[in-house]
């Protein structure tokens, strides 16, 4: 195998067709049967190639060896005419090599045998073939791989399943001098035991001056010879679109000696987040239970889930691991409290990816307490005393608020047959109490809270009297002695506006007699102008205007005159 670099050349040198993009694939037939131990089974390999015509193959066939042994190797029939290396096998291994050269113009069709394996059962199972390396090379003068696809085959041996692969390894060299196995590294998938949500890994690795060329391989086969050659060498390469599950990088070098050992690199690839999932109450989604216990047991392929994030009502999210809630062990949630919520469960899985699935549920409260007696009245120093019945060996819980002061609360515990007493301490102050109580059972789940009683505690009658007398007349005396006060303050503003009354009066008769002084002595000069004119009416005729000026003063001096009479009297009614 290791000389299909050097000979396939010589042969795509001398190919004539063109490059065209196509696809093959190598495959198994028969592919399935069912066969006796100690019987032979003959496996033909096939190469297809429909669109272009391929001029070399290769390939590394894996076989269980606990299963099956190879007794011979055939090339009847093979469209190969020129062999790289002869068909090998090592059934310690459980491997089958061949690398062969169709000549110009290479193979075109769906059926091109290749070789033929002859196996013997050596005990009964189930017998897997599968390719664990190959290529097709087209006849297109580059030597383009056009593989596309590995076929596999399955024969009814009832094997046992075959156990876990290691994540990296190193395919020794065959040959002294030739290239240590390249170390490969990934920036974008580093660990081999981790899942990634990254679909395109990047893989780096060192190449030593000697190197001449190098061949990688990417599958889901852990032990695969590469068959892709770069040349120069390459020291690096990304990966796009890789499909979700559990895949091997591989690569070796070339130098002057030959190719060298083989670098196996796992990576795993998940994108996609868990399925869908359902939260289920086992008691319901309205328990009493204030645990109440929950199954979330998702599913997710390929890499499985790794944790679960919960959150409850408004609370935050916290952690829970996988393992605990399988279904047969459902998960209990932490205590709540009565009412109504949303649980919201995440699951995630290897790579990080997660799904959210979410229910509302109602814990209900239990029923409340009864208080069947308790003492209403009673005087100073006396305890407070109350009876009632709850659920059975139940903490109760007793509450007392005096007068709307802050609540007190008292802790009890319910007898077997969930009877309570409760006596308060005799260092209560007086005043008017309220008595309510609510219960816990052993679950940690609350009732509801009892009505409210009312209790009166003060002092003896006597003294009670006596103390209500005295509020009295505390509250009469300062009363009585307000009233007289507002009255000796009204006394006194009548008396006040009485005298005022009476000398306003005075005033008023003063101004109207001066007033009508000053109006006579007016109206006695307004007369005498009157009298000059009606003199000049002897000695001349009077003017026209003089006519108007003496009618107008005897008008004017009549109208004052009854203005101020009425507004006297007005001012009088208003004293009086």
């Amino acid at each position: 195998m290791a000389k299909i670099g050097k000979i396939a050349l010589i042969f795509l040198f001398f190919s004539v067709l063109p490059a065209v993009a196509s696809a093959a694939t190598l495959y198994f037939s028969p592919s399935s049967g069912s066969y006796a131990a100690g019987s032979v089974v003959t496996a033909n390999i096939y190469v297809s190639s429909v669109d272009q015509a391929m001029n070399a193959a290769s390939g590394v066939i894996s076989f269980p060896s606990d299963k099956l042994e190879v007794t011979s190797l055939s090339k009847t029939g093979s469209i190969f005419s020129l062999w790289v290396q002869e068909p090998s096998f090592s059934n310690s291994a459980g491997t089958v090599n061949f690398e062969g050269i169709a000549l110009n113009p290479g193979f075109i069709g769906t059926s091109g045998k290749l070789i033929t394996v002859n196996f013997r059962v050596k005990a009964a199972g189930v017998a897997a073939l599968n390719f664990s390396s190959g290529s097709i090379l087209a006849n297109d003068g580059k030597g383009t791989n056009i593989l596309i696809g590995l076929g596999n085959a399955q024969f009814s041996l009832n094997v046992a399943a075959v156990g876990p692969q290691a994540t990296e390894s190193i395919s020794p060299s065959v040959a002294a001098g030739t290239p240590l196995a390249p170390k490969i590294s990934s920036l974008t998938h580093p660990d081999p035991e981790k899942w990634y949500a990254n679909s395109n890994p990047k893989f780096v690795w060192s190449v030593p001056s000697d190197i001449t060329a190098i061949r990688i391989l990417y599958d889901k086969y852990p032990a695969s010879q590469p068959g892709v050659v770069y040349v120069p060498a390459i020291s690096e390469k990304q990966l796009e679109d890789i499909k979700d599950g559990v895949w091997y990088f591989h690569a070796q070098f070339k130098n002057a000696q030959g190719w060298g050992a083989i670098s196996h690199f796992r990576f795993q690839i998940d994108t996609q987040p868990p399925e869908p999932f359902v939260i289920k109450f086992i008691d319901g989604k309205e328990p009493e239970n204030p645990q109440p216990t929950v199954i979330f047991d998702a599913d997710d392929a390929p890499s499985g889930i790794n944790y679960y994030k919960v959150k409850i009502g408004e609370g935050n999210f916290f952690l829970v691991s996988s393992n605990e809630t399988v279904k047969s062990n459902p998960y209990t949630l932490p205590l709540q409290a009565s009412g109504k919520r949303t649980i919201l469960v995440q699951a995630f899985d290897k790579a990080g990816n997660y799904t959210t699935a979410s229910e509302e549920f109602i814990i209900k409260p239990l029923e409340a307490p009864i208080i069947t007696d308790y003492t209403k009245e009673l005087e100073s120093g006396e305890p407070i005393m109350a009876r009632g019945t709850t659920y059975p060996d139940s903490a109760v819980t007793l509450w007392l608020q005096r007068n709307g002061d802050e609540a007190k609360s008292f802790k009890i515990q319910s007898d077997k047959e969930g009877n309570f007493i409760f006596a308060a301490d005799g260092g209560l102050k007086d005043g008017v109490y309220k008595l309510w109580a609510e219960a816990t059972d052993g679950r940690g789940a609350k009732s509801l809270p009892t009505e409210k009683f009312t209790i009166v505690l003060a002092k003896a009658a006597i003294f009670r009297v006596g103390g209500w007398a005295i509020s009295f007349l505390a509250i009469i005396v300062p009363f009585i002695a307000l009233i007289f006060v507002l009255f000796m303050i009204v006394w006194r503003g009548w008396h006040k506006l009485s005298f005022m009354k009476k000398r306003l009066r005075g005033e008023v008769r003063e101004a109207e007699q001066a007033l009508h002084k000053a109006f006579n002595l007016l109206k006695e000069n307004i007369s005498e102008q009157i009298k000059m004119l009606e003199k000049t009416r002897t000695k001349r005729e009077l003017t026209e205007e003089e006519e108007k000026i003496i009618h107008h003063l005897k008008e004017n001096l009549d109208s004052a005159e009854k203005f101020i009479k009425k507004e006297i009297e007005d001012i009088e009614k208003e004293v009086k």
